[in-house]
């Protein structure tokens, strides 16, 4: 994304959980998903709408993986102030990795913002 966008200050990303889930489907060569939880929270002064998002896998082994995209699991959601929006989704790695990333939006006024993904663990259990 563009570096026209700003950090707005209320505008953060919790990441509420972060599940092993070896039941879901994925291939042979990225055979661990891994479902995660997010909460977009908006304590800012501000109305935004979130646009996009970017994400950052990286892999122990050094691969790395970008997802970039429109909107937020196919919405795009108008956050008041004091408002949330919390989703879920997943990614397959094939093994440990640390996720980072971004989420792109507007405010009412067309300021462009962002709010950064604290950066978490997709760690394999013992078990895996």
């Amino acid at each position: 994304m563009p570096k026209k966008y700003q950090e707005l200050e209320g505008l953060t990303v919790r990441v509420d959980d972060i599940v092993y889930m070896p039941s879901l489907d994925a291939p042979a060569d990225k055979p661990h998903p891994f479902v995660y939880f997010i909460t977009i929270v908006n304590e800012s002064t501000e109305r935004v709408r979130i646009l996009g998002r970017k994400w950052v896998v990286r892999e122990r082994e050094g691969e790395v993986c970008v997802v970039e995209g429109d909107g937020v699991v196919g919405q795009t959601p108008a956050l008041e102030p004091g408002d949330d929006f919390s989703y879920n989704s997943y990614h397959v790695i094939g093994d440990d990795a640390v996720a980072s990333g971004s989420f792109f939006g507007t405010t009412a006024e067309g300021k462009k913002v962002l709010a950064k993904v604290p950066e978490f663990k997709l760690e394999l259990p013992d078990w895996a």
